[in-house]
């Protein structure tokens, strides 16, 4: 067996060991095919970590000049698809050192590494990342809501059926309706804007858990680097990976919103609603009848979800029975983050693409209202007219029962019918069977008439602007 190991010595802990790993061990140990993805963040760290070396004396200024110059030139060819991948290039840390050091030669490139450990530098490079992904994702989620925004207020004047429990409740604006996703998209954008703040925090200078022992200064390494702050404890720095936690969280929430958003305009593109229709960019036909037109579009983002809770799901088992400071384990952070920020990012940006391309049927959706649906402006009407709320809800549920017996809609009913129900229904009754007033009515703050819509408008357009 021991013919078939491979010689440790190039790796970054190599000098306890003599036997090497065995080929599988160092493939199920290797995380360098995805967390090369960092390539720059760990350049970035690395000029900022070697530069306070500079100011605190442990390196001299040709030194310095020699690891920032080899450090970009390691980055131009990452960047250019140039960089020659090693066998013992583990990760992405040993992999660029190793480089270094070919550049610059070992004297001067094994200097870099003075004080610093991976617990460290792998938590910055993730943090540096995924600082400027979930920056972008906010910039998506925006446009996602302004989408929105602008369809409900250029078509604040169609009607449709509200639903509850999938049945057909009271009539409200397809303003609304949009708004409605629109107000919880925003809720997670300010949720977004929080978790950027967390994960914008420096662990680096913390070193494997104890800390740094050469007066390294901490906070211009930050400053460099972007963060916000510091995070104040060295073994909760290197072990801490709440702002993973608190990224699959969010992204978790947000997909849940996403999928109940896609689940509507599937119900509502389906033949039997014909109330939008997708456009042929965000659909698929079938293999068999030509005559579908599948939502594929919104059943991947239905899907999609999925995978996202379980991105989260997975990672809190692998964490919660760790021991204090850092484990190999939480190289499995790594891998569900990069695919989750990637589902993130596709999904808004389908959403987005959906939502601003399909066509709505205004007749459709005013076809499908039913008088039924105004059985409660009666009780209302009474209630303009001092009768007690219960009483008028009970009246309003016989003007249903009589309608359902004589086997018509309820706005067939004669007034001499209403009238036989309750005296107090007044010629003007009729006036409860105009679905436009019915709308209009709720013009209470968050309601579906034109003001209230108007409002929320108003709101989420503050939102994302709060930048």
């Amino acid at each position: 067996m021991a013919s078939t190991k491979k010689v440790a010595e190039n790796m970054l802990w190599g000098g306890r060991f003599t036997q090497g790993l065995d080929p599988i061990m160092e493939q199920y140990n290797a995380s360098l095919p995805y967390d090369r993805i960092f390539y720059a963040q760990d350049i970035a760290g690395s000029i900022a970590f070697a530069r306070a070396n500079f100011n605190n004396g442990v390196l001299t200024q040709d030194e310095f000049n020699a690891i920032e110059e080899g450090l970009e030139q390691v980055k131009q060819e990452w960047a250019q698809n140039e960089f020659e991948i090693k066998p013992n290039d583990e990760d992405i840390h040993t992999a660029n050192e190793r480089r270094l050091s070919e550049i610059i030669g070992k004297e001067i490139g094994g200097k870099l590494h003075t004080g610093r450990s991976r617990n460290e530098q792998v938590v910055t490079d993730m943090r540096l990342w995924l600082r400027e992904e979930l920056r972008q994702i906010e910039k998506w989620l925006m446009t996602l809501i302004k989408t929105s925004v602008q369809r409900a207020e250029a078509e604040i004047d169609v009607l449709m059926p509200g639903y509850t429990h999938l049945q057909k409740a009271q009539p409200v604006r397809w303003s609304h309706w949009l708004l409605s996703h629109a107000t919880a998209f925003s809720l997670e954008l300010e949720r977004l804007r929080e978790v950027i703040k967390r994960v914008n925090r420096s662990p680096l200078g913390c070193g494997a858990l104890a800390g740094n022992p050469f007066k390294i200064d901490r906070e211009a390494m930050a400053k460099e680097l972007g963060f916000d702050g510091l995070l104040y404890n060295s073994m909760n720095a290197v072990a801490d990976r709440d702002f993973v936690f608190e990224t699959l969280q969010w992204g978790s929430s947000f997909m849940m919103k996403i999928s109940r958003w896609a689940e509507d305009l599937i119900i509502y593109s389906s033949l039997e609603f014909g109330f939008v229709r997708l456009a042929d960019a965000y659909s698929t036909g079938s293999s068999l009848m030509p005559q579908k037109k599948n939502a594929d579009s919104l059943e991947l983002l239905r899907g999609k979800s999925g995978r996202a809770f379980g991105h989260m799901a997975g990672l809190y088992c692998t964490i919660k029975g760790l021991p204090t400071t850092y484990n190999k384990d939480l190289q499995e952070s790594v891998e569900p983050l990069i695919d989750h920020i990637k589902t993130l990012g596709d999904s808004i940006q389908i959403a987005t693409g959906v939502l601003s391309t399909l066509t709505i049927n205004p007749e459709k959706m005013l076809a499908a209202l039913a008088p039924e649906m105004l059985a409660t402006e009666f009780a209302d009407y009474l209630v303009r007219k001092g009768v007690p709320f219960r009483e008028g809800h009970h009246i309003s549920g016989r003007v249903v029962a009589l309608a359902e017996n004589e086997g018509v809609p309820m706005d067939k009913l004669s007034l001499e019918q209403l009238k036989g129900i309750d005296s107090r229904l007044g010629d003007d009754v009729v006036e409860c069977l105009d679905y436009e007033r019915a709308v209009e009515l709720k013009d209470a703050m968050g309601g579906t008439s034109k003001s209230a819509v108007r409002q929320q408008i108003e709101m989420l357009n503050k939102t994302i602007a709060e930048d």
